[in-house]
This record gives C-alpha cells, sequence and structure tokens, in this order.
C-alpha cells in the first residue's frame, strides 16, 4: 500500500499506512490518534476507498444523526469508518454492540484528536476488540515523499560492519535541520508554508484552535494565560530533565497546577516526557524524565525562539523514533540515559532484548571526546548494547571509535 498524505494533489505516503492495515486485518475496531493536523483524516480518507463508508463528525447532520441514532448510523455490512469521533463519545457504546453482535476485522476504524477523552471513552466501551496507533506529525522522509520513517529497524537489524555501505546506499541529500526545526512536520507548514511570517500565522491560528477547542472539550481550564506560561516555559526547557516543581516555581503556579497542565499537554500528543533508562547495574543513576515536544516547528512558536538550538536537533531526531516506533507492531522502547556523577546519552532505544545508545551533535565535526558517555553505556551494558551512534552535522560517516559510528543526521532520518 502506497497512499497517504494528500497536499497539492500529490499522495505523500506516510509511516503509518502499512502498520493501520495490519492492523485493521486483524482486529474489529483500529483507533487512530494524534494531534489536530497531523494528517488523521487524510489517512483513514485515503484508505476508506469503495469498500468503506466514510462518515465525518465534524459534519453536522452526521453528528445529530449519531446522536439521534447511532444504531441507524453504523448499520449495514460494509465497514465504516468515524472520523473526529471524541465529537459525539456516546457513539462508542453502539461501536461495541455492533461489534460483539458480529466480530469482524476491519469492522471499524476511528480517529480522534481530543486524546484524553477519546481514549477514556475507548477504553471502556473497546477493551479487547480495538489496537491503537498514535499519528506524529510528518517526519522528514515522509515530507520528502520517501515514506519510511529512518533507519532505526536497519540499525537494529543489520550486521554493524556494514552500518556505513548501508548508510551511503540511501536516497538522502544533505540538509540543514535548522530549517527543518523551523518548519516542524504539521502537514501546511511543513510543506505549503514557505516563509517563517507565514507559518507563525497559522501556528498562532493552531494554538487558538488548540485552546479555545480542544480544551474546552476534554478539560476546564479556566486560566488561559496560565496554561500559555506553561506550553513556553516547556518549549524553552526542550532537551532538559523535567523538574515539575522548578517549572512551577519559575512561573508562579502550584506544582499541582504545573502537573494537570502538563498531563493535558501531553494527553493531547504535544508535549512529550521521554522516560530515563534506569536498569540499574554499578551506577547511580537519574530517573526523571526529559522534556520535548511533538512538533520543533510549534515549539519554536511558543518559545518565541527565532534560532534553533541543539536540543531541538535532538528533538528532531526524537520525533522520527517515536514515530517509528509507534508504526510497529513489535514492540519498541525509547528512553534517555543519565547517571549522578552526570554521564549521558541522549536517547536509547530498546528492542528484542537489545541496546541502541545514540547521541546527538550539532558540530559538523564530532571528535572523540563526544564518544565518552556512549563508551560508557557500551560497557555498563555490554552485554546488550549493539555500537553506539552518534548523529552529526557533517556529511560522511565514520567510526570514531571502535564502538562508536559517527554518522550525519541526514543520512540516517
Amino acid at each position: 500500500m502506497d497512499i497517504i498524505h494528500c497536499m497539492n494533489d500529490v499522495l505523500l505516503p506516510r509511516l503509518a499506512v502499512d502498520s493501520l492495515d495490519h492492523r485493521l486485518r486483524v482486529m474489529p475496531v483500529a483507533v487512530v490518534t494524534g494531534a489536530r493536523q497531523t494528517g488523521k483524516s487524510t489517512l483513514v480518507g485515503q484508505l476508506a476507498g469503495e469498500h468503506r463508508r466514510y462518515i465525518t463528525l465534524d459534519d453536522l447532520d452526521a453528528r445529530s444523526a449519531a446522536h439521534d441514532d447511532p444504531e441507524l448510523l453504523l448499520a449495514g455490512e460494509q465497514p465504516v469508518t468515524l472520523d473526529e469521533v471524541q465529537r459525539e463519545p456516546e457513539l462508542m457504546n453502539a461501536v461495541k454492540r455492533a461489534v460483539d453482535r458480529r466480530r469482524r476485522p476491519g469492522q471499524f476504524l476511528l480517529t480522534g484528536s481530543a486524546n484524553l477523552l477519546l481514549m477514556r471513552r475507548v477504553s471502556e466501551s473497546l477493551a479487547g476488540r480495538a489496537s491503537y496507533l498514535n499519528l506524529w506529525p510528518m517526519t522528514r522522509r515522509e515530507q520528502r515523499g520517501l515514506g519510511p520513517g529512518g533507519m532505526w529497524e536497519s540499525l537494529l537489524t543489520t550486521d554493524e560492519r556494514q552500518w556505513i555501505d548501508l548508510l551511503r546506499s540511501q536516497p538522502c541529500e544533505q540538509a540543514d535541520w535548522r530549517a527543518l526545526a523551523r518548519r516542524g512536520g504539521f502537514p501546511v507548514p511543513a510543506l505549503q508554508l514557505e516563509r517563517d511570517q507565514d507559518r507563525a500565522i497559522w501556528f498562532d491560528g493552531y494554538v487558538r484552535t488548540y485552546l479555545e477547542r480542544d480544551l474546552q472539550d476534554i478539560a476546564n481550564i479556566s486560566a488561559l494565560p496560565d496554561f500559555r506560561r506553561v506550553m513556553r516555559a516547556t518549549c524553552l526547557r526542550v532537551g532538559q530533565i523535567l523538574n515539575q516543581s522548578d517549572l512551577a516555581r519559575d512561573i508562579s503556579l502550584t506544582q499541582p497546577t504545573a502537573h494537570r497542565y502538563l498531563n493535558l499537554l501531553e494527553t493531547s500528543y504535544l508535549f512529550v516526557r521521554l522516560p530515563a533508562y534506569t536498569v540499574n547495574r554499578t551506577k547511580r543513576l537519574v530517573k526523571s524524565p526529559k522534556a520535548y515536544w511533538s512538533d520543533t516547528g510549534l515549539a519554536m512558536h511558543l518559545s518565541q525562539e527565532t534560532e534553533p538550538r541543539g536540543e531541538h536537533l535532538e528533538n528532531i531526531v526524537l520525533h522520527d523514533l517515536l514515530a517509528w516506533r509507534d508504526s510497529r507492531t513489535a514492540p519498541a522502547e525509547l528512553y534517555y540515559w543519565r547517571t549522578a556523577s552526570g554521564a549521558e546519552v541522549d536517547f536509547v532505544i530498546e528492542s528484542g532484548g537489545r541496546l541502541l545508545p545514540i547521541e546527538v551533535k550539532s558540530s559538523a565535526r564530532p571528535r572523540l571526546r563526544d564518544t565518552r558517555h556512549l563508551r560508557t553505556f557500551i560497557e555498563e551494558y555490554e552485554d546488550r548494547s549493539r555500537p553506539g551512534l552518534l548523529l552529526h552535522d557533517g556529511d560522511a560517516p565514520e567510526w570514531i571509535a571502535s564502538n562508536v559510528l559517527a554518522a550525519p543526521w541526514w543520512m540516517v532520518i
């Protein structure tokens, strides 16, 4: 299957489409969630085709029918796609009854962006009946029309002696990560808007829609200026260890209020808490999460930063990792690693019992000293760890140490 994001009448393949197709062939219900404007409606609309009935609850007539007679709306043999299903949460009970009457793979495909409300209803109504897929903003390769995410799967499964040849064989070209950070991955600003000023207008409208529409659906936020301050503060802390008490004190909020607002941002798929890898062997480890955002363009807009920082390159890499992880059917986990003495690795992939440590540097010429924390991690977990990967802004891959490959970021994602 080679569909999915329509922009300027061009169909761009999405990383999640094969995984979604697989889930529809196994489970009676597949649920696609994610932040607003990531392309969920386009994805499921293209999948609908002739064999699926497509209903969007953004349509007032459809929403009225869902409220008045949900059983009639869902009647028939044809599989049904329900877009923006959070608009009529009680429809979940009718979906459950339809599945229980006749359980068929791919019977319902649901989407929703108000994650907190949607997932509570789905978990209550469709336990054991549904599979879930999160659609993130578009990765760099998706924006270029290449479909897949980064090279993570290949790096995990390929002998490290072939890593350089593997990366050199990719259809990639050197790119400016700063430009990628500014435009982010939401389809409209990433693909349609060329100027920073135009993207700023789009991001401002996005934030207002989120604050004034989605938040009123999923939570009672009475002090929007306070919520905006939390968003800006977390954007300024991209790539940093998250201390909720410090954040609350810095913006003059109570810690419980800051905690609640962070949870809302996370359940809306805008804010990302990256957990620490805390398997303790011989070192004392930091256990607090690190703060990132799902989209660097939105984060820079909220923080009012005009020049991307090295942490934004980290965020770009994490975004690609998240899109790859959530498109898989096999489990994989993402972490960072930090010891109490200050040794830190930006990202750790755990998959199939193996670990792949990743460090990100925005410099074009990495040095041997840049590998010291990767080598510490590999030594600590030598029975499970693959060689380390040091991503940088240069132009060629090389083994900078016997167990660390330095590779240009643009060859990998």
